[in-house]
């Protein structure tokens, strides 16, 4: 019997999310806890919920099913997002939430491969019915490509290098389990890596394998005009790449800090700024070693 996954900083992701009467977006349902709040707090509020992967979507269907009519499901990346709330009658979104990242049930069940702490195929897809493996991808990879996913979506010390050695067992089919990718590692840095280390790479191929930072460019860019007046957006991220991308595109040209300091030219009028941030900084939920259970890769979740 699979364990539910809890939602995180659920009242405070209420507190801003609601809005009154119209159509919410949950973009990543996973289980679907902060949607079947939602629901619950909000009476007006329907609900477009999107997951690109399907047993995700199966999960919560059961869940969200005392809710009717009230609740719409679709199959979908971020990209695919703007269909799906057109067949969903489109309108202007009174909330939307994008809870990045990966869920509990993704990271235990070993055959997703998500997990250095389990053993299983290499697979790392959020959806196992579209696209290659992680050891699929890392047999046609380049030294120079895999190095800059490291750096960039792991912040990996030594990536080159790092990468040029993983390289080496991978074209000769040598990591297609998570066991042999750890065991890769290990050798590569000379001894049993840190946690944090494995944690790092299995996050970048990750983040790689499913096109998950151009996704959310994309989503990021398409968001403003399917918000109507006043709608609120909540985002959950889990590392400094997701956080530096939501808080350019928030705060857009005229929203750096360096912007805000610039005087006021008489006769002359600032671009708008696409967003009104709800917070100056960030929520955080730290999270404490009791409560880890299982790899971490940050110490921190952001909410923005």
């Amino acid at each position: 019997m699979s364990v539910r996954h809890e939602p995180v900083l659920l009242a405070e992701v209420l507190g801003f999310l609601r809005n009154g009467p119209g159509l919410y977006l949950d973009a990543t349902l996973g289980d679907a806890g902060h949607a079947e709040a939602l629901l619950e707090s909000e009476p007006g509020a329907r609900l477009l919920g999107c997951d690109r992967d399907p047993s995700a979507l199966e999960y919560a269907a059961g869940r969200l099913m005392k809710f009717g009519t009230r609740v719409s499901l679709a199959h979908a990346t971020f990209r695919e997002v703007p269909a799906a709330l057109a067949a969903a009658g489109g309108g202007g979104l009174v909330g939307a939430l994008f809870d990045l990242g990966l869920s509990s049930r993704q990271i235990d069940d070993p055959a997703r491969g998500m997990s250095f702490m389990q053993d299983g195929p290499l697979d790392l897809r959020m959806d196992p019915s579209r696209g290659r493996t992680g050891a699929e991808r890392l047999e046609g990879a380049g030294e120079d490509e895999l190095g800059a996913v490291l750096r960039e979506h792991g912040d990996v010390v030594g990536s080159r290098s790092l990468a040029r050695a993983l390289l080496a067992e991978a074209r000769g089919g040598g990591l297609r389990t998570t066991r042999a990718l750890r065991e890769a590692i290990d050798r590569a840095l000379g001894g049993p890596a840190h946690p944090r280390r494995y944690a790092q790479v299995f996050q970048a191929l990750r983040i790689w394998v499913n096109g998950e930072a151009e996704e959310l460019e994309a989503a990021l860019e398409w968001l403003p005009e399917a918000m109507g007046p006043g709608g609120m957006v909540v985002t959950l991220a889990y590392h400094s790449g997701e956080d530096r991308k939501i808080k350019q595109a928030l705060r857009g040209p005229a929203g750096s800090r360096f912007a805000r300091r610039l005087p006021e030219i008489p006769g002359v009028r600032p671009p708008e700024r696409p967003w009104d941030e709800l917070t100056r900084r960030v929520v955080l939920w730290l999270i404490s070693s009791e409560e880890k259970g299982r790899e971490r890769v940050s110490e921190w979740f952001l909410c923005c």
